[in-house]
């Protein structure tokens, strides 16, 4: 199948945020989804590190794996779409899902990693919701439980 798709009007309008990074982790590509969900303009996020939107305390995890998938040219997530924290430019905590691609330097190595991430922050607020609410009717079944047997 032949395609004529101008690639970098797709990228610019995307509704979810399309970000690459080389291999050492600096922003080459930041789209204008990636300024909303962020709150970082193109030009501030280009050139910087992708610790722009890591939590602190991620960082380091995040980093090990990445060196790790720039060296063997695979990542440990395949295709699965990851679902992390993220932190915007007002450091607020956020949560996002995104998959990632590997793209080669013609000699086969990993050049850039790109990511596709959308902002799953009202998701994941309503599934921790939805846990205490369990965890909450869990207590007061026990409770009941222990009741009736007295």
């Amino acid at each position: 199948m032949s395609l004529s798709i101008d690639l970098a009007t797709f990228i610019e309008a995307a509704g979810d945020a399309i970000i690459a990074a080389n291999r050492s982790g600096a922003i080459v590509l930041w789209n204008p989804a990636a300024e909303r969900l962020f709150g970082h303009s193109i030009d501030e996020a280009i050139g910087q590190s992708l610790d722009l939107i890591i939590p602190d305390r991620f960082r380091q995890r995040h980093w090990d794996a990445w060196q790790k998938t720039v060296l063997t040219g695979v990542t440990q997530y395949g295709d699965d779409i990851l679902r992390v924290p993220a932190v915007n430019k007002d450091g607020q905590r956020i949560s996002i899902a995104f998959t990632v691609a590997l793209l080669p330097a013609a000699e086969g190595i990993v050049d850039v990693i790109a990511a596709i991430v959308r902002d799953e922050t009202e998701r994941w607020n309503e599934e921790q919701k939805l846990r205490r609410c369990l965890t909450e009717c869990e207590k007061r079944s026990a409770a009941a439980s222990e009741t009736s047997e007295k």
